[in-house]
């Protein structure tokens, strides 16, 4: 089976450069016997930086690169000459990207802008030259200090989709057609649990040449985050929305709360801030209805929640699911 292009978690070895040490030089030349100190400070160590870059979509450029390393700074020179800075060793990553310790699960930082630069891993400071020490006490120093140490850190970076709108819902309920139809995206479409393996982006074009991106990601179980299904592997994609879609298909569910309620609670067991989110339910395949089964429908719905009965084949009430999600998204 071909491996996946989607990677959304790595863990590298995070090495900065050495600070270059001061030098502990006294000058000398054909008319000066005994000169003094002009030791030049050292140059500051490589950082290791961290920059958005809204062309990239996955950690795969990483995957295989478990190891970055900044340049050491170089030593100070005589005539007060400083050494040069280490080169720098930047890392392109995709929005939404978030730095953990690998040791200590510490958040560390977060990218969510196009060209946004954080420092990761900051360089060893230089060591100041002999020069810096001179004084009326102390004419002739003869050292100089060294340059600090890097830092050699492993680091997780995990990939939280940044989109407007997160499909949620039990596999097969129709969420990579909805993505397919509304937008571009040519997500796998079949009809057996778990055609999805990676969440799947997509623009969806509006009114006045307006859009917003919607995510379709892959279907939850009942126990997803215990780690039954695909577990939490996918589950922190939903927690960058700004509203969630839930998307239950009439085909299966006898009752539509039911439903709802487990998909609920299971994101309330993975993180309790995701129901602090806006939510619409969309009851899927509804050209399998006919008035009197969907009126009868309507009576299983969860109370005060916006919904609507799709259909992706038919493109019955697509507009309105528009609609409904623009104004969320503005109000």
């Amino acid at each position: 089976m071909a491996q996946s292009n989607f990677i959304d978690y790595v863990k590298i070895c995070s090495r900065s450069g050495h600070g270059g040490g001061g030098s502990a030089h006294l000058h000398r030349d054909k008319l000066t016997a005994k000169g003094g100190p002009d030791g030049g400070d050292g140059g500051r160590g490589g950082h290791v930086i961290l920059k958005g870059n809204s062309q990239l979509w996955t950690l795969l450029h990483l995957q295989y690169r478990k190891h970055i390393i900044a340049e050491n700074g170089h030593n100070g020179g005589p005539n007060h000459s400083s050494g040069a800075q280490g080169k720098d060793e930047i890392l392109e990553v995709p929005l939404g990207t978030i730095a953990r310790n690998a040791e200590t699960g510490e958040f560390m930082c977060e990218i969510t802008e196009d060209g946004q630069e954080i420092i990761l891993t900051p360089g060893g400071r230089g060591g100041l030259g002999n020069a810096h020490f001179k004084s009326p006490t102390n004419q002739t120093p003869r050292y100089a200090q060294p340059g600090e140490p890097g830092v050699d850190e492993w680091v997780i970076l995990e990939l939280k989709l940044l989109a407007d709108v997160g499909l949620v819902g039990f596999p097969n309920a129709g969420k990579s057609t909805l993505l397919s139809v509304v937008s571009a995206a040519k997500p796998k479409i079949a009809n057996y649990a778990f055609t999805t393996l990676e969440p799947n982006l997509g623009v969806v074009a509006y009114r006045d040449y307006k859009s917003f991106v919607m995510a379709d990601i892959p279907g939850i179980i009942e126990g997803a985050s215990e780690g039954k299904g695909l577990g939490l592997r996918f589950l922190r994609h939903i927690e960058r929305n700004s509203i969630l879609l839930f998307m239950v298909s009439c085909e299966s569910a006898a009752d539509i709360s039911e439903e709802y309620n487990v998909l609920l609670n299971e994101l309330k067991t993975y993180n309790p801030e995701l129901l602090d989110k806006k939510r619409l339910l969309a009851v899927t395949k509804s050209d399998m209805l006919d008035e009197e089964l969907e009126e009868e429908m309507r009576k299983t719905l969860p109370e005060g929640l916006p919904t609507v009965f799709i259909s992706s084949i038919t493109g019955k009430n697509i507009t309105k699911l528009k609609d409904m999600i623009w104004e969320a998204l503005n109000s």
